[in-house]
């Protein structure tokens, strides 16, 4: 969740935080998200049933998720629970501060590198919760962008925007194949079908891997790594394109197989 203009959580989070202090009434926690709140979990919201003792479901330096119950920013008071939570909620909710923890961290990198001041950084931040609902889906949505014209954020940062979430974000590869067979009764076959799988390799584009190997006469597989299905079935589709059309030049034939059959 994102904290309110007065750095406040709001009733119904869930919080991470570090428990500071235990006491036979209930434990005080150091709010991760939230720098200077501290609230309460209350030995009846510790765990469900009777407790015999506290410690031994919360100790000081546990890190814990918890869910706010009540905010009273006048008394600076924060109830919290810990029996509210369960374990999906936990998982999850630890996975997202994480992602945020490393989306602060660019956040520095942009900071750093174009020199910014407090109150430039608060505007960069905000625009990126504003405009992609949060830090971290800001930064991987914006990774997966192919130009840095399409980054729907002010001129002054874009690009470093861009070249920070596209050098700190990895996405997982995609691999395709497909099949061409080629024949050509020319007395130098063999030669002009070299030349035509060389045409091929031409379609490969930076952010691709392609691969021509040999499966029998008269089968080559073309093997296809890109960042997503789309890139991969384009450059392979032109690569197979290209082939053909070369082959044909040449006075051979060429079909292309999606799939071996």
């Amino acid at each position: 969740m994102v904290a309110d203009k007065d750095n406040w959580p709001r009733e119904g989070d869930l919080v991470v935080g570090t428990v500071k202090k235990v006491l036979d009434f209930g434990a005080f926690v150091e709010l991760d998200e939230y720098p200077g709140r501290e609230g309460l979990i209350h030995l009846s919201e510790v765990a469900p049933g009777w407790i015999k003792y506290i410690r031994d479901h919360v100790r000081e330096g546990q890190k814990v998720v918890c869910k706010v119950l009540k905010v009273d920013p006048v008394k600076k008071h924060i109830d919290l629970s810990l029996k509210d939570v369960n374990q999906y909620q936990r998982k999850a909710k630890i996975q997202e501060w994480k992602l945020n923890l490393r989306a602060e961290k660019w956040i520095a990198f942009v900071r750093d590198n174009l020199n910014l001041g407090d109150e430039e950084v608060q505007k960069l931040r905000e625009e990126l919760i504003n405009r992609y609902g949060g830090l971290y889906q800001a930064f991987e949505e914006i990774s997966l962008l192919s130009d840095v014209n399409e980054v729907n954020l002010d001129e002054r940062w874009r690009a470093e925007v861009y070249r920070i979430a596209r050098e700190n974000i990895r996405h997982p590869k995609v691999e395709i194949a497909g099949f061409v067979d080629l024949t050509c009764f020319e007395e130098d076959g063999v030669d002009k079908i070299k030349k035509a799988l060389k045409s091929g390799l031409k379609a490969k584009k930076d952010d691709t891997e392609l691969e021509i190997t040999y499966v029998g006469a008269p089968r080559f597989r073309l093997h296809l790594v890109a960042d997503d299905y789309k890139r991969a079935e384009a450059v392979l589709k032109d690569a197979a394109n290209r082939i053909i059309k070369e082959i044909k030049k040449l006075g051979g034939k060429g079909e292309f197989h999606r799939h071996e059959s």
